[in-house]
């Protein structure tokens, strides 16, 4: 796989017409971020082949052996928008998996995307605002393409892969390729008034569940009854009151 693969008569008008390919990465995400504050331009994106430090929310180590799909796309987008990075990003996953595979996938919040309640993706963002205004937004997708999970037993009972699900390999150009073209389709429909609010809402598998989350050093536990707009996670607690969680990690105990 090549950046000009990926690029070539990509229907995009800025996300994925420059692309850099590496064989053997740390993280793309860092990569991301030198290129970033040295000026690249909107829309370049970061692929690697095997990514060997890659991290996930939390600071928790992201697996992306070969056969993987470890990739980082720079942004720049208004202060406003920040929020609903992470639900356009999870909703371009779950329509690209739809689209190149068939199958269905939900997010569970904030950002991970599941098939047959196993996770398939992460999704990080990072990025840098001064004064109200954002230096960079760095949009980081990890996704289990055609990874044997046989062969990882240590996440066997919590990970899937496209290619497990299907029993068959699955293109990984074709799954980048498709996932670019729905980042920029939500990205550009957000900044035009449009909104990925509802139907992130819409796709999480979190609602209505029985739930523990543990945001910080504080663990809570009740019932998950919907998200704010910003995607905060409004948490009915066992007293009856209910909880805000602005960030943090989400177990289904039902």
């Amino acid at each position: 796989m090549s950046a000009a693969s990926i690029s070539d008569n990509l229907e995009t008008h800025f996300i994925g017409q420059r692309v850099i390919c590496y064989p053997r990465l740390t993280s793309t995400m860092e990569v991301a971020k030198k290129e970033a504050r040295q000026g690249a331009a909107e829309g370049t994106v970061i692929v690697a082949d095997e990514q060997t430090a890659g991290k996930g929310r939390l600071k928790r180590i992201w697996l992306s052996p070969k056969g993987n799909i470890a990739l980082s796309v720079i942004l720049y987008p208004d202060v406003f928008y920040l929020p609903f990075l992470i639900m356009l990003a999870s909703l371009a996953v779950v329509h690209c998996i739809e689209a190149v595979t068939g199958l269905k996938s939900q997010v569970k919040w904030p950002n991970d995307v599941l098939i047959n309640n196993k996770k398939v993706c992460g999704i990080i963002i990072e990025g840098n605002v001064r004064g109200g205004i954002v230096d960079y937004a760095i949009i980081g997708i990890g996704v289990n393409v055609n990874l044997r999970l046989s062969d990882f037993p240590e996440i066997l009972s919590t990970a899937t892969s496209l290619s497990d699900e299907l029993r068959k390999e699955v293109s990984r150009l074709d799954v980048i390729r498709q996932l670019l073209v729905e980042i920029e389709r939500l990205y550009l429909a957000l900044q035009t008034g449009g909104s990925v609010f509802e139907e992130w809402r819409d796709r999480l598998v979190t609602l209505g569940r029985s739930v523990r989350v543990k945001s910080g050093k504080t663990t809570y536990e009740g019932i998950a009854e919907s998200v704010a707009t910003d995607g905060s996670l409004l948490l009915r607690l066992p007293d009856g009151s209910l909880n805000r969680i602005a960030s943090g990690d989400v177990t289904l105990r039902d």
